[in-house]
This record gives structure tokens, sequence and C-alpha cells, in this order.
């Protein structure tokens, strides 16, 4: 399986876990990692590269830090600009189908804070619905995502934990459970 990590966080060199994380996949070398903000830093999208990129791989993986309950502003975009009627979806939009696509997100607030009780009052699960729909939308497969809570205070050794973590959830989301 060809697996791509699409990464999306705007400040990636003062990012801890980010670029821990996509540090972690550079170096198995079996994930191609793709940075938005470095090959776009202009905000100017090439959409038939990155449908070729698409393509390519059977899952896809949506890394980057939750900003307001949503991704960061270039990934929108990207959405926008490459899942494109007649590729993505609609008559002759079919090729995308059958791909795996997941999250990874990290977030400043704890895990507690994501919960129904709790401050945000919403999970991560469903703050990530409209990934979910997107995946539905354009016959893909949307796998449960993966997540890394109250980013502020994790410690060293919790870091080289979650890296672990993720390259398991990277190769084989069904199995791995956060």
């Amino acid at each position: 399986m060809k697996i791509l990590v699409i990464v999306a966080h705007p400040d990636l060199a003062s990012s801890r876990i980010n670029k821990a994380w996509m540090r972690e996949l550079q170096r198995h070398g079996r994930v191609t990692v793709h940075d938005l903000y470095q090959a776009y830093p202009s905000g100017n999208i090439d959409a038939a590269h990155e449908q070729s990129l698409l393509e390519q791989h059977d899952r896809i993986v949506f890394q980057f830090p939750l900003y307001w309950y949503s991704t960061p502003p270039l990934l929108k975009e990207w959405f926008d600009t490459v899942l494109q009627a007649g590729f993505a979806y609609g008559p002759g939009g079919d090729k995308l189908q059958g791909k795996e696509i997941g999250a990874a997100v990290s977030t400043y607030g704890t895990a507690a804070s994501y919960s129904p009780a709790g401050a945000n009052r919403f999970t991560i699960d469903e703050l990530l619905r409209p990934l979910e729909a997107l995946a539905r939308y354009i016959n893909a497969d949307y796998l449960p995502p993966f997540s890394l809570h109250d980013v502020s205070n994790v410690t060293e050794s919790q870091l080289e934990q979650s890296q672990t973590n993720y390259l398991r959830y990277v190769d084989a989301p069904h199995i791995y459970a956060n």
C-alpha cells in the first residue's frame, strides 16, 4: 500500500509535535510526506500536481494542528482547489473512490476538554465530521483519526511514544487505537 501524508502546519519550524511526527515518517522512508506550506508558500496550489499525487497513493492522511475546530487555512484551500468535479466527484469523478482517508491532529487542549462534558463540548471524532463527510462524498473510506492532546505539556518521553504510535497508525489505522 502506498501512503501519502499531507502535512498542513502554517509554522512547522516552531511546531514541536507536527515537526517530530513528520521527521519520524521521513526517517522510515516508506511514506510520502508532502508539506503543503513548504510546497505552496504563496498559497497558489497546483491542482494537477496534487491530483497526480493522490492518484499514486492508496492511503492519504491529513496531518495538522486543530485550528479553531477546523483545518489550517491552506488545507481548506487545498480541498477547494484539488477535489474538483470530474476528478473527485460527479460524472467521471471517481479517481479517489476506494482510497483511504485519515487525519492526524494535534490539539492544545487536553483530551478531557474534547468530550461532551469538557470545555470544547465535542469529541475529536465529532469535530472531524466534515473530513469524514468529505471522504464519504468522494467515495473514499474514512479512517479513525489519530490525535495528541495538550501539546504544550507533552514530555520528551510522551513525544517519542506519540511518534511510535503515529507510525503505527499510518501503517495500520484500523488496528491502531488512539
